[in-house]
């Protein structure tokens, strides 16, 4: 019992309170972006979703608005703006549990109130949501396609906030948010270019249906899962204090 309130106790200090709320704005916007990107692409070309045009408009959006929420968020919270992240975050040990809960329901209703206020502000247009999938598409298709842009997605977060790579600074919010604009360039037709459960929970909530709602969030988990057991245990793990010293002096 003693353990529990302990942990309770560290959930609700001041600096959890203000990473807890560090997370709801930087998910606020990193959504409100997204789907207001989405919106006035279909606003302006109509089915925006068959354009090329779109495609690479959501897919810039998503970089510089998620690359923007990083770096904001990142000495707050560590920047985390994604349930996939955080979990993946709790695998490896850099958050508890606890903490990790309360998170989870901070970026949750920083999605689900970017996407009511795009609903309210532009008097009712739809609010785009991720559960569409092709008809040539299964289910477990979509998740194992979510999976790999996530565990992509969470293992370029995990080298960026490393400590022993030095300061995040500004590169590693961009390199975070390049790499998910790459991923929505390549599945946007398919899945939508999710990543992000918070996102997809959100619009689906305001949009009115959680059609296929699991692909959003058993796909991105497993693959943050994967991809913090992989960095933290393979590729770097914490008893290795050197970044690149195999390739020293033979690169480019």
């Amino acid at each position: 019992m003693a353990s529990l309130k302990t942990r309770l106790e560290h959930c609700f200090t001041r600096d959890a309170l203000r990473s807890y709320l560090a997370e709801f704005l930087s998910t606020f916007f990193f959504v409100f972006a997204a789907v207001g990107s989405s919106m006035s692409s279909k606003k302006l070309m109509g089915n925006a979703a068959s354009e090329p045009t779109g495609l690479v408009g959501n897919a810039i959006a998503t970089a510089f608005s998620l690359a923007v929420a990083v770096y904001i968020s990142a000495s707050v919270s560590g920047g985390h703006v994604n349930p996939a992240v955080t979990f993946g975050m709790a695998i490896g040990g850099h958050v508890s549990i606890s903490v990790a809960i309360f998170y989870w329901i901070s970026q949750i209703l920083g999605s689900v109130m970017a996407c009511l206020l795009m609903k309210v502000t532009t008097v009712g247009q739809h609010v785009p949501m991720h559960g569409i999938i092709p008809d040539e598409m299964t289910g477990f298709g979509a998740s194992i396609l979510e999976g790999v842009m996530t565990f992509a997605l969470v293992y370029t977060v995990y080298a960026a906030a490393d400590p022993r790579r030095g300061s995040m600074a500004a590169t590693g919010p961009l390199a975070i948010g390049f790499i998910a604009g790459a991923n929505v360039m390549a599945s946007g037709p398919f899945t939508g270019g999710s990543m992000n459960p918070a996102y997809s929970f959100g619009a689906a909530l305001i949009g009115g249906s959680f059609r296929n709602q699991a692909v959003y969030w058993i796909g991105p988990l497993v693959g943050a899962a994967m991809a913090a057991l992989l960095y933290d245990n393979v590729v770097f793990p914490q008893g290795s204090d050197s970044v690149g010293s195999i390739g020293d002096g033979n690169g480019a």
